[in-house]
């Protein structure tokens, strides 16, 4: 599993983004495959979720994710809740200690917050349609319900696809340049004329920064490229494959 120092520095929590290693899922899924959507063989995806949950010395049952669907909806949680009860949203937030709060990617970015001094945390799931349309702003206000104050929280960004790897077509920048021009900063010509290249970390960042987060970390990685380490939609896409795993991130309050 991968940690960022902005959020080890924080002794009352513990975070993980983990890699796709560890796990016993086999083929498309292999092997920390935790997504319960996936077409994975449901004991597997329980025992990849049990083994990621007992790295931060928590059990299954504290482990709770949504039912992500690319939305800016965010959720309190109280108490975990079954799978099968998971609502639909893309981010959650809570100051109970004790409770696992876990996103799944592959790909997009995995966003893990904190205020040390309120004791509140949140993850959102972000790619680009959640990030542009405001689950970060959308997880800051929920956090700021609990107590938090967002020039307090700390954000860590996970592994999720690099610019490099994310070609997009040529009616894709339009929305985003007409949100703000500074945006055709995240976009660079690809080799395919009328293409470009989209920097969903730095997109993703920008928007935590202009929510007014002072510290924002990002992980360097590649989701698309780095295969033995992580699970990739797009890569899937490429190549004709069926499904693809979900890689977990998680952040828990300490009692």
């Amino acid at each position: 599993m991968i940690t960022l120092g902005a959020l080890n520095d924080i002794t009352a929590i513990r975070h993980a983004f983990f890699t796709r290693t560890g796990g016993v899922s086999t083929g498309l899924y292999a092997s920390l495959n935790c997504g319960l959507g996936s077409g994975d063989a449901p004991a597997a995806v329980a025992e990849n979720r049990a083994r990621a949950a007992a790295r931060l010395d928590m059990a299954p049952e504290q482990l709770v994710t949504c039912y992500q669907i690319h939305s800016a909806t965010c959720v309190t949680v109280t108490e975990p809740w079954a799978p099968a009860d998971a609502p639909q949203a893309d981010a959650m937030v809570t100051a109970v200690p004790g409770i696992l709060l876990g996103v799944l990617t592959a790909d997009c970015a995995p966003v893990l917050f904190a205020d040390p001094k309120a004791r509140v945390i949140g993850a959102a799931h972000a790619g680009w349609k959640g990030a542009k349309g405001g689950v970060i702003e959308a997880t800051l206000k929920a956090m700021e319900s609990l107590g938090a104050h967002t020039n307090r929280v700390v954000a860590a960004i996970g592994p999720c696809i690099a610019q490099r790897s994310y070609e997009v077509g040529p009616e894709f920048p339009r929305p985003f340049l007409d949100e703000s021009p500074d945006l055709k900063d995240f976009f660079a010509p690809a080799r395919r004329p009328g293409h470009f290249l989209f920097d969903l970390g730095g997109y993703v960042s920008r928007r935590l920064v202009d929510a007014g987060i002072a510290q924002v970390q990002r992980c360097p990685n590649d989701t698309l490229l780095e295969e033995s380490r992580f699970f990739s939609y797009r890569r899937s896409c490429l190549r004709g494959e069926k499904d693809y795993g979900r890689g977990l991130s998680a952040i828990t309050l300490l009692p």
